[in-house]
């Protein structure tokens, strides 16, 4: 047994994933054998949140801090560093196999009462493979508890087209980003992206520039959904990352803390239905009432 628990492959066509019981993680994505995102081995656990599932909020808390329904709570710090609480609650824990064909594996997990968030989910995941479409990601929470829940989700891969990102082309189509302080916190409202380096609507080279925050303002296609390109430099390799519109928020992340040994080997590219400190701020956080679901979809394929 590999330490991040059964590993659940994946394939159609070209495509081919592996997804771990450990965190129910997106481990690996290839297309002909090319990775599409960073990967790790199966016997260690993801460095940097490589390809891992934010719930039930993504990015980081303040202090771990939160007031919600007229009480105070106080979750982990599990970023010691910047005194926070980071990317929710399920990365490590045991996902239950619902469901696995041969080009889509559904998976199951129970969050019950936790030190800090006393409320109870029933979550479930769905990644799903098409030859021409590629990958497909359906996250979906159900509260059937007896009080509303404060909710966001998010996820974690990192895109690669096999080069560092340095010399890559990005595109990200959003209007506004929001700016951070020395916590990687908010530290005021979203800014234009017009005239500044964040301003990334038009494709361009990624050069040295560090990006870790969160984009808004987004700007959708006809199907609603918003498309992220990072291509190679001969111009001959992309891969595309898509999110619908149950994500108004998406952090971009040029990767510059990784392991050194993948460090701006990709980019990450994270949905995310609320900006970081959200259980803080409240900007965008979801109440899921008792009986009510919540679901958002996302996914990678080549451009």
């Amino acid at each position: 047994m590999m330490l991040t628990g059964n590993q659940f492959e994946i394939a159609a066509g070209p495509y081919r994933a592996v997804i771990t019981e450990g965190g129910s993680g997106l481990r690996e994505l290839t297309h002909d054998g090319r990775a599409l995102i960073l990967t790790h081995d199966a016997d260690d656990p993801a460095p940097a949140a490589f390809g891992q599932l934010l719930v039930p909020w993504p990015n980081r808390v303040d202090h771990g801090r939160y007031s919600y329904g007229g009480r105070t709570h106080q979750l982990d710090i599990s970023e010691p560093p910047l005194d926070c609480a980071i990317h929710g609650l399920i990365r490590w824990v045991t996902w239950r196999l619902a469901a696995h064909e041969p080009d889509r594996v559904r998976l199951t997990h129970r969050l019950l009462s936790h030190g800090g968030y006393p409320f109870r989910l029933d979550l479930e995941v769905e990644y799903a493979l098409d030859a021409d479409s590629g990958l497909k990601v359906r996250l979906s929470a159900h509260n059937p508890g007896s009080c509303t829940a404060p909710y966001g989700h998010g996820a974690h891969p990192y895109l690669t087209v096999g080069e560092p990102i340095d010399s890559c082309t990005v595109s990200i189509p959003a209007d506004s980003y929001l700016p951070t302080d020395d916590r990687k916190l908010p530290s005021g409202p979203p800014v234009e992206v017009t005239g500044t380096a964040y301003d990334l609507r038009e494709r361009r080279t990624l050069g040295a520039q560090e990006i870790d925050n969160a984009y808004t303002g987004l700007l959708r296609n006809d199907d609603g959904r918003v498309r992220v390109r990072l291509t190679n430099s001969a111009g001959d390799r992309s891969v595309v990352f898509w999110m619908d519109e149950a994500h108004p928020w998406l952090e971009i992340y040029t990767a510059d803390e990784v392991p050194e040994d993948r460090r701006r080997l990709g980019l990450g590219v994270e949905p995310m239905t609320c900006p970081p400190n959200a259980f803080v701020s409240g900007i965008d956080l979801i109440d899921l009432k008792p009986g009510d679901t919540t679901t958002g979809s996302w996914g990678i394929m080549v451009g």
